[in-house]
C-alpha cells in the first residue's frame, strides 16, 4: 500500500485530504517536522510527501529513497530544492489555481487602502485626531497606471478588477508572449517608470530574488506604492526601507515579507507609509479545503502514474 506523508501542516484539521486519502485506499500520516531529520525520519517510507513549510533539499531527498513527488500546499515552491528534485527524478507540484480570486481581491484591497489612506485614517482617528488636513489630498485613482509584474493567474485577474476601477494597466512577464486583453506589455523599466502603483505577482525563483531592489525603486515615482502579495524574498526589505525613508517611493503594501512572522525590531513597523498583513491574500473560507483537496488530488494522481 503506497505511503503519503503530510510533514507538516498548521491548518487545524486534514479532513479534506482524508476524503481524498482514504478514497484512493492509500496509508497517510500527519507530522510536524520542521528540520532536515525531522523530515527524514517520519517520510524515509513515503512513496509521496506533501509539505506545508518544511524545507525539501537534497539531503532530505536523498533520506526518501521511495518518494516519487512533493506536493506544497499553496502556488510557491520555493521551500523545494528543485534542480536537486529534478536530479533525482522526484516530481514537485503546487496548487495554482485555488486562490486567484482571494490574492487578486487582497491586492486590490491593499491598493486602495493605501491609495485612499484608509489605514492611516484609522490609525489618526483611534489616536485623536479628526480631520483630513494631515495628508495631502489624494489623487484620483481612475486614469492612474498600475504596472503588473507577473501577468499570469492571479496577475490577470488583480489587472482586470484594477481596469474595472478605470485604472490603465501596464505589464511586464517575460514568460507570456500574449497578455491579457487590457494589459499593454512593456519593459519591466518601463514598467516602473510609468506606473502610479506596482504589484507583485510572481513565484519567488534565484532569478526574481530581490527583483525590487535599490536599482528597481529608484527607478519608480516618488508617488508610486508598491503591492505585494507574492512572495516577501522578490523586494530587499532593506532597500524597500530606505526607499521609503527617504521617498524614493511613496508607500508600501506588504502581505509577504522576507522573515515572516516579521520580526518585533523591524523598522517596517515603525514607518507610516506602510500596510503590513500576515500572509492573508490566500486565506478564504472556500480556499482553503479547495487547497487541502487539490494537494492531496495531486499526489495520488503522481502515484496513479498521471
Amino acid at each position: 500500500m503506497p505511503l503519503v506523508v503530510i510533514t507538516d501542516c498548521d491548518h487545524g484539521t486534514i479532513a479534506p485530504e482524508e476524503t481524498v486519502l482514504q478514497a484512493a485506499g492509500v496509508a497517510y500520516g500527519l507530522h510536524q517536522a520542521k528540520t532536515e531529520d525531522d523530515i527524514i525520519a517520519v517520510a524515509r517510507d513515503a512513496d509521496a510527501i506533501i509539505l506545508q513549510y518544511a524545507p525539501i533539499t537534497g539531503r532530505v531527498l536523498d533520506g526518501l529513497p521511495r518518494c516519487l513527488v512533493a506536493v506544497r500546499y499553496g502556488v510557491g515552491v520555493d521551500t523545494v530544492d528543485l534542480p536537486a528534485a529534478t536530479a533525482r527524478g522526484v516530481m514537485v507540484a503546487n496548487v495554482p489555481d485555488y486562490c486567484i480570486e482571494e490574492v487578486s481581491d487582497h491586492a486590490i484591497a491593499m491598493l486602495l487602502s493605501l491609495w485612499r489612506g484608509v489605514t492611516a485614517y484609522d490609525r489618526a482617528v483611534r489616536g485623536g485626531t479628526w480631520n483630513t488636513t494631515g495628508r495631502p489630498p489624494m489623487p484620483r485613482l481612475a486614469g492612474r497606471v498600475l504596472g503588473v509584474i507577473g501577468v499570469g493567474r492571479i496577475g490577470a485577474q488583480t489587472a482586470r478588477k484594477a481596469a474595472g476601477l478605470g485604472m490603465r494597466v501596464v505589464g511586464y512577464d517575460p514568460y507570456l508572449t500574449n497578455l491579457p486583453t487590457g494589459v499593454a506589455g512593456v519593459t519591466l523599466d518601463e514598467l516602473l517608470r510609468q506606473a502610479d502603483a506596482v504589484t507583485l505577482h510572481l513565484p519567488l525563483t534565484a532569478e526574481s530574488r530581490h527583483l525590487i531592489g535599490v536599482a528597481a525603486l529608484r527607478k519608480m515615482k516618488p508617488t508610486a506604492l508598491l503591492v505585494n502579495t507574492a512572495r516577501g524574498g522578490i523586494v530587499d526589505t532593506a532597500a524597500l526601507v530606505r526607499a521609503l525613508r527617504d521617498g524614493w517611493i511613496a508607500g508600501a503594501a506588504l502581505d509577504t515579507l522576507e522573515q515572516e512572522p516579521v520580526p518585533s525590531d523591524s523598522p517596517l513597523l515603525s514607518l507610516p507609509n506602510v500596510i503590513l498583513n500576515p500572509h492573508a491574500g490566500w486565506y478564504s473560507d472556500q480556499s482553503v479545503p479547495e487547497l487541502k483537496r487539490k494537494t492531496a488530488e495531486t499526489a495520488i494522481a503522481v502515484l496513479r502514474g498521471q
